[in-house]
């Protein structure tokens, strides 16, 4: 069989899951267990890959999705879940939209910063959900709301729930994690000052909306993007979002004080420090663990190493033990800040473990699509239909392939809702079509991740999060209508950046790598 005729039966599962999940509408955790199969099929039938070897390669992918992917996906959701719990959610809320009423520094407040957070700290829906409902029962037009969200919730995604995508990514691939985060960081560098400034634009129906708030939107960018890529470059995927987000909005916050003293809001309620720092305490004691515990301290760290087991799941050729670290995994370390957190808050052990229950509970669904998705993508690595489809598409495009990398990512995010999804579907395909190319494996396997963020606010899983949120399902339409533009000329931009930015990127990475 030809490589061309190859290449058409590779995408038969990428083909499935686009037509599934985006036109039949088939829930992700009954679509995707098909894909898998279909791909298991395929890659004994066609690829003439051992039926012993098929199978252990997607119990290997299983393996990985349960330990560290869903229970980082569950340790996340919970610490949301339990402050949402204790109250300190509503806390949280007031404190930010009690700065001002300008509607543009309440964008940038809401939606761009403590979206941010929410990403950053939990993702799957909450950046979207909570800042759209807060946006709406200010005033905002709530289709505006939920276009607005949309499009913030879009750089922040990289890193969000604790570095996920980023991290698996790195998995996936056997890139270094740090070297990773930093290119990431890098590459998205560019959206990050520029979005807020779409976000103005957008919310005063113009660009000359910008003037007034230029500084204050130029910095509500920048102080995102530089501390994210310093954390990035030292620390990995865990904390970039998480820092670039609390900065970002205390910068924003403070300016508007100072500058915008006009705009504060009028006859709030005063909230105690005490209780701020009670609202925010299970979050500040993930930060501080997971800084603790990473390899900034490394007698920690190689303490929390040591618990752990090695295994060899895949009995094929370029099979590799698979190390499961049991404490020195950002999940477990979620899950033990926020039972602390929970426990000082005076939440009783059995009422947190409750809690915790649920979240799995909640979960569980996404357990099936996510195991899915990370079988398929290992089955398709170790056949050698990755390689087909990187293959064919560097033949192509030759030279060019760096400016459609980005678009590959966001169709995988399109498709299936998630970025961390759309990283394990397609990082292996870009790091194959990199070393086609003689490029960075990091530099394309980045542009995966940096197209992922801009297929984020058109995934009809976001769309249907934000109507959910703001009480206006029958308007996905015109939603999509909205966010498809700003999506094409990001994905543009990043195709340039990806392009263009591969020799710069390569020097960076020999002066500070």
């Amino acid at each position: 069989m030809d490589n061309l005729l190859l290449f058409f039966v590779a995408l038969i599962p990428v083909a499935w899951l686009i037509v599934s999940l985006g036109v039949l509408k088939i829930p992700g955790q009954k679509a995707c267990p098909i894909a898998l199969a279909l791909t298991v099929v395929l890659s004994i039938l066609v690829w003439k890959m051992p039926v012993i070897d098929g199978l252990t390669a997607a119990l290997e992918g299983a393996a990985m999705a349960i330990w560290p992917i869903f229970l980082v996906i569950v340790a996340a959701v919970f610490t949301y879940n339990l402050v949402t719990h204790t109250g300190g959610m509503e806390t949280i809320k007031k404190m930010m939209s009690s700065v001002s009423t300008d509607q543009r520094i309440l964008v940038l407040i809401l939606a761009w910063g403590f979206g941010g957070f929410l990403e950053a700290i939990a993702g799957f829906g909450t950046a979207v959900a909570i800042p759209a409902s807060i946006l709406a029962a200010l005033g905002f037009n709530p289709v505006f709301a939920a276009i607005i969200c949309l499009i913030a919730n879009t750089t922040p995604t990289a890193f969000g729930a604790i570095g996920l995508p980023v991290s698996t990514l790195a998995s996936v691939t056997g890139l270094n994690v740090n070297d990773l985060s930093f290119t990431i960081a890098i590459q998205l560098f560019v959206m990050i000052v520029i979005i807020p400034f779409i976000l103005v634009s957008i919310t005063g129906k113009s660009v000359k909306a910008i003037k007034g708030v230029f500084f204050i939107t130029l910095m509500a960018g920048l102080s995102f993007g530089l501390p994210q890529i310093f954390v990035a470059k030292y620390l990995g995927a865990e904390l970039p979002a998480i820092v670039g987000s609390v900065i970002c909005m205390g910068v924003v916050i403070l300016m508007a004080k100072v500058f915008y003293k006009d705009t504060a809001a009028k006859n709030v309620e005063k909230i105690p420090f005490k209780t701020a720092v009670k609202a925010w305490l299970p979050f500040i004691l993930v930060f501080a663990i997971i800084i603790l515990c990473s390899s900034l301290f490394p007698m920690i760290n190689g303490l929390l190493k040591q618990v752990s087991t090695t295994v060899q799941i895949y009995t094929g050729p370029h099979g590799k033990p698979m190390t499961f670290y049991w404490l020195a995994t950002p999940g477990t370390l979620i899950i033990i800040a926020t039972y602390l957190g929970g426990l000082i808050q005076g939440v009783k052990f059995g009422a947190i473990s409750t809690i915790l229950g649920k979240t799995v509970k909640q979960m569980f669904k996404s357990a099936i699509t996510i195991m899915s998705i990370v079988a398929l993508a290992k089955v398709m690595g170790y056949s050698g239909m990755i390689g087909v489809i990187a293959q064919i598409l560097v033949l192509i495009t030759g030279d060019f392939y760096p400016l459609i990398a980005p678009l590959i990512g966001a169709l995988g995010t399109f498709v299936t809702g998630s970025d961390t999804s759309a990283n394990v579907l397609f990082g292996g395909l870009q790091v194959e079509a990199a070393n086609a190319i003689g490029m960075s494996p990091y530099w394309l396997a980045a542009a995966n991740t940096a197209g992922a963020t801009a297929g984020k606010m058109i995934s009809p899983q976001s769309i249907a999060v934000a109507t959910a949120a703001t009480g206006i399902i029958g308007s996905e339409g015109k939603i999509l209508q909205a966010t498809l533009k700003v999506c094409a000329i990001y994905v543009l931009i990043i195709g340039l950046v990806v392009y263009f930015g591969a020799p710069l990127m390569e020097g960076l990475l020999s002066t500070f790598g």
